[in-house]
């Protein structure tokens, strides 16, 4: 009963759909995304800067093309990364009552399989985000050349913070999950609103970490701890340092959640709806 729960056909489409719309919401808001990763990894110039002007400088001073460096990779690895979470915990919710409780605790499982499946992943995407990277240029170029030259172990810069982070999706998903029984949710609108809220609460909670955890995926105080980076960051630069980008990323990481979660509820409900012919999808959902 397990194994069919976990196998079923119901947890694949629930895996591609999150899968696919969280590739939509990114390519959608991916500029965002790319003001929000150069003002984490900065000292000075754009740490200060308001989302429009960065905006506008990268424009004036690089032009459009800058904005989208590194889309492809970050899409199939996003792509990837929510297909693996997704299914894990859809697959695991099948098994076990419905309850806030056992909605944190499976997403928590869910984010710890992902971390550990999909982080070699990130740290090449890290790396691609710059204006010129160094030696390769696609994913698996980026595996090769990073293992190579630095070790296996490089491929896994910043899992301490990245495994911490997992409760960043455990609380998104768990609020997520609870206003929508609340509210019994079932327009676009209302998806897109609940998964706002979600988002907003979750990042706040857990942005210094995810700061030093792009920091050491990028080779930026990937040779110490979490703990003594973030220290470091705050005896340089203060408190609010450790907040750099945070205007950006609440403004990315908010759009693409909200997006992400309305595509997701759409696809699942229309597949259901169409292969099913008429099944309960509310049910299904």
């Amino acid at each position: 009963m397990t194994c069919q729960s976990i196998f079923s056909y119901e947890t694949w489409v629930h895996a591609t759909a999150g899968s696919l719309g969280s590739m939509i919401a990114m390519a959608t808001f991916y500029p965002l995304d790319t003001i929000r990763f150069r003002q984490q990894l900065a000292d000075s110039s754009l740490k200060n800067e308001s989302v429009v002007s960065s905006l506008l400088q990268i424009l004036q001073s690089e032009g459009i093309i800058a904005l989208y460096q590194g889309l492809k990779p970050v899409l199939i690895s996003l792509g990837v990364s929510n297909f693996v979470y997704f299914y894990t915990f859809h697959g695991l919710k099948k098994i076990f009552k419905e309850s806030a409780k056992n909605d944190l605790s499976l997403s928590f499982v869910a984010g710890v399989i992902n971390v550990l499946f999909t982080t070699p992943l990130w740290v090449v995407n890290s790396r691609l985000k710059v204006s010129h990277p160094p030696y390769y240029s696609n994913l698996i170029d980026g595996l090769i050349y990073i293992a190579n030259s630095e070790g296996l172990k490089a491929l896994w810069s910043g899992l301490g913070p990245s495994l911490i982070l997992v409760l960043n999706p455990a609380l998104q998903f768990t609020i997520y999950e609870a206003l929508k029984r609340k509210i019994s949710a079932n327009s676009a609108g209302a998806y897109f609103l609940i998964g706002a809220c979600a988002k907003v609460i979750a990042t706040v909670l857990t942005y210094p970490l995810q700061l030093a955890q792009t920091r050491q995926r990028y080779g930026k105080g990937n040779k110490i701890g979490m703990v003594a980076l973030l220290f470091s960051i705050l005896k340089r630069n203060g408190p609010l340092a450790l907040f750099n980008g945070l205007e950006a990323k609440l403004t990315q990481t908010v759009l693409t959640a909200a997006l992400m979660f309305m595509c997701y509820e759409k696809i699942v409900f229309y597949v259901f709806r169409i292969l099913l012919r008429g099944t309960n999808t509310k049910k299904l959902v």
